[in-house]
């Protein structure tokens, strides 16, 4: 069996966008009325430059490619989680199970609880996929439930450790703070957290504050490290990627 963690950027997505462009620019050569062969070939030039971006996009976050962003990224949220022996861990958002995984690898003897809510947004995603991928890895200590970030159907502190990966930027919220504050709701006092988002002030508001509302709240070691300055993507990268603001919140309850 192999392991298959999928794109975030979907190829129908990218073909989808360079088919409109090929509409508009034929559009542009068949009309004669010049108001619609201007309109037609601006629209054409658009769709061209956004397909564009989106297979460099495809291309950086390829597991399989030259770059692997992906996989560099996983890995290193990954190095920030850390379970103790018969522990539990939560994976908000995960996708195709690649960050749940790589905490299963890492924390052999944890529990790793992979959830999320698997929409028609990434319909490539799914547990299945998740429970395919983990058995390919052979990992065995982690399973994939169905959930909402925003409402996690779990007690408060059951998990000794949570985590994410790129989530809750992607979930329409006025007030998304409020997400790691439900987040941090399930995680144990003495467990630690690990959340890797874009946490840009049009975002998230600020996050210098937040992070000093949470240690006003018992919260240790809570720091924001930024991931765009060579860590994870350089800041050309995550300009043109559109990721800047990319940071770990970690520390300790």
């Amino acid at each position: 069996m192999v392991v298959d963690y999928k794109n975030w950027m979907p190829k129908g997505m990218i073909l989808g966008t360079a088919v409109a462009g090929a509409a508009a620019a034929l559009l542009c050569l068949l009309v004669p009325f010049r108001p619609v062969r201007i309109a037609s070939g601006i629209l054409c030039v658009l769709l061209f430059a956004a397909a564009g971006w989106m297979f460099a996009m495809y291309r950086a976050f390829d597991y399989h490619g030259k770059r692997q962003m992906s996989r560099q990224i996983i890995e290193g949220v990954a190095g920030y989680v850390n379970v103790p022996e018969g522990g539990k861990c939560l994976d908000i958002g995960c996708g195709s199970g690649a960050l749940s995984i790589a905490c299963a690898k890492r924390n052999p003897k944890a529990q790793i609880t992979g959830l999320d809510r698997w929409g028609k947004e990434y319909a490539s995603f799914s547990q299945k996929l998740c429970e395919r991928n983990a058995v390919a890895e052979g990992v065995a200590n982690v399973r994939f439930v169905q959930g909402d970030a925003v409402s996690l159907d779990f007690p408060d502190e059951s998990f000794d450790a949570v985590t994410s990966n790129y989530v809750y930027h992607n979930i329409p919220s006025k007030d998304r703070q409020e997400i790691i504050l439900e987040t941090l709701r399930v995680l144990k006092k003495g467990g630690t957290f690990a959340i890797h988002d874009i946490f840009s002030s049009i975002k998230y508001g600020d996050m210098t504050r937040f992070v000093q509302k949470l240690k006003e709240r018992g919260y240790q070691e809570v720091k924001l490290i930024t991931t765009c300055n060579g860590m994870f993507m350089s800041s050309r990268e995550a300009v043109w990627m559109q990721l800047k603001g990319s940071a770990i919140l970690t520390g300790k309850k």
